[in-house]
């Protein structure tokens, strides 16, 4: 009984406290360059890349009535970037709801299959003469439609596409990422240097939110996110902790991209049609708005 009980002593001396090994002042974590890969990778061609391929590709293969090439792109994307998003949640150094992170890979399925569904009919409109900087009711292939009703049905089709799908797509997404990025602190120095591969990887990062951020249009989401992320840092550097190679990855992206995204709206700043299309306080066109306006009719 004294060696059962000498045992049981040990073995709970030695088992480590769970809580001191999820907490935020743990040894800074490796970065995470197979995840971040893949989700770069899989971004710039499942969601930049679908309506290239939707636009590119012989309509013979797709006919207008059956899903095309770009549909199936999104299809694919809507599995495995949630799936994604969740193997970097268990990587977290620190303790997460779970009950948090399923809403919001519920949500952010159900946003995005909304998505899918007014992009698909939206980007075949396009190839119909459809011109995506000018409002559904402007649009020469929808003003002429009877009876009128037509036409709010298109409309109805928009908001889906562009509003609804695009806030229960994109907020999840952006809180899956703070939740994340709000466990990236560590105490010690060692880990606080961004690898070579998360160098050459930050570029396309950034390049890739450029993109979800003005065709999104989700540019105060975007910022009330990274301002969440500089306060964090702000209020953990005052606890003497700091952003591990993770944590600067996923800050330096956001950087660029606001940099990116200035640059982008400085260089439309006078376009007269953009400016009708996209009135109010942040003026953010799309870049499919400007390849529809500038490049589609010119070639």
């Amino acid at each position: 009984m004294q060696d059962v009980r000498k045992r049981r002593g040990n073995s709970s001396h030695s088992t480590p406290d769970v809580s001191e090994d999820k907490g935020p002042q743990r040894k800074g974590q490796c970065f995470h360059f197979d995840l971040w890969l893949c989700l770069t990778v899989q971004n710039w061609i499942l969601d930049f890349g679908r309506p290239i391929v939707m636009i590119i590709l012989p309509l013979d293969w797709f006919p207008l009535n059956k899903p095309s090439a770009g549909d199936y792109f999104h299809m694919a994307y809507n599995v495995i970037t949630p799936f994604l998003m969740l193997k970097l949640i268990e990587r977290s150094p620190r303790a997460i709801s779970r009950t948090a992170v399923y809403l919001c890979i519920i949500t952010f399925v159900m946003g995005a299959s909304i998505h899918l569904v007014g992009d698909s009919i939206n980007h075949r409109l396009i190839l119909s003469g459809y011109q995506l900087h000018l409002s559904v009711r402007e649009n020469p292939i929808i003003k002429d439609l009877k009876p009128d009703s037509l036409i709010d049905s298109f409309e109805l089709l928009y908001y889906y596409d562009e509003h609804l799908g695009h806030i229960m797509w994109y907020i999840p997404f952006f809180i899956i990422l703070f939740i994340y990025f709000s466990g990236c602190f560590c105490s010690t120095h060692e880990e606080r240097r961004i690898t070579v591969p998360g160098w050459l990887l930050l570029g396309p990062s950034a390049l890739y939110y450029w993109y979800l951020v003005t065709e999104g249009q989700i540019t105060e989401l975007f910022l009330l996110t990274f301002f969440a992320m500089v306060a964090m840092v702000m209020f953990q550097l005052h606890k003497g902790l700091s952003p591990d190679s993770n944590g600067l990855f996923l800050l330096y992206s956001f950087s660029v991209t606001l940099l990116l995204v200035a640059l982008w709206v400085a260089y439309l700043w006078n376009d007269k049609v953009l400016r009708h299309k996209y009135p109010g306080l942040l003026y953010v066109p799309e870049p499919w708005s400007y390849y529809t306006l500038h490049i589609r009719k010119n070639h």
